[in-house]
């Protein structure tokens, strides 16, 4: 029954994001910045996504988020709940680095689009080069970006090779990644065939990473020294 009632709940309250959507497309035509207002119906529609999946989010760290500058933050992906997590809990306006498939989506793609969200279709290199020069571009602007580096949902504790690539984002544009681990999201969606049970989710947010004057070798090790930093709470499960 929570499966039916988490999937009717999601279809319908984004449907009555409509009505925030009319003021946002006003604000556009008068030429405002939406992305602020954007993340702020976001966080509410989220968290009650997350409210309605029974999930118990239990976040350590906020005081290592800085409120003053714009941060990579970079991820672990254990399932579908990650970015509805990252919306809900961690309160500073960010887009993501999504999959293109997101833009399937009717609504959803287009407040992700507000948002400053870019949509990366892996199979397209030419198409991933694109998207990540566009990430460097919104990151130099001031505006923070989420990336999971993996490219793909775990569905479990393990972490997979992170690609190389998501770090030209915090390289290329200089400003710091805030390593984030995920342990437990799997649990509400992927574990159980894709049926919405309730799980306890833990959510870290560990110290920033500073990139800024790295040396070239500093800059090929990166990847795997945030993934290590990020793989230390999931060790021992």
């Amino acid at each position: 029954m929570r499966t039916i009632y988490w999937y009717l709940h999601f279809t319908f309250t984004l449907i009555f994001t409509m009505f925030d959507m009319v003021k946002v497309k006003k604000k556009v035509a008068a030429g405002e910045d939406v992305a602020e207002f954007a993340n702020v119906v976001a966080s509410k529609w989220a968290m009650s996504q997350i409210k309605a999946s029974g999930a118990n989010i239990k976040v350590t760290g906020l005081e290592n988020i800085p409120k003053d500058k714009a941060v990579l933050f970079v991820s672990n992906h254990q399932g579908n709940f990650d970015i509805a997590i990252f919306i809900s809990y961690i309160n500073k306006s960010k887009g993501y680095i999504a999959k293109a498939e997101m833009l399937k989506i009717p609504l959803l793609r287009d407040w992700m689009t507000y948002m400053k969200c870019l949509f990366m279709d892996r199979s397209d290199m030419r198409q991933s080069a694109e998207t990540i020069v566009k990430g460097i571009n919104i990151l130099k602007s001031g505006y923070s970006l989420v990336v999971f580096p993996e490219g793909t949902r775990s569905k479990s504790n393990t972490v997979g090779e992170f690609k190389a690539g998501s770090f030209k984002l915090a390289t290329k544009s200089k400003v710091p990644i805030v390593p984030v681990t995920i342990n437990g999201s799997y649990k509400l969606m992927e574990q159980n065939n894709n049926k919405i049970k309730p799980a306890d989710v833990f959510v870290t947010i560990h110290p920033m990473v500073e990139v800024a004057g790295l040396s070239k070798e500093e800059e090929l090790l990166l990847p795997q020294k945030v993934k290590s930093i990020i793989e230390e709470p999931l060790k021992n499960l």
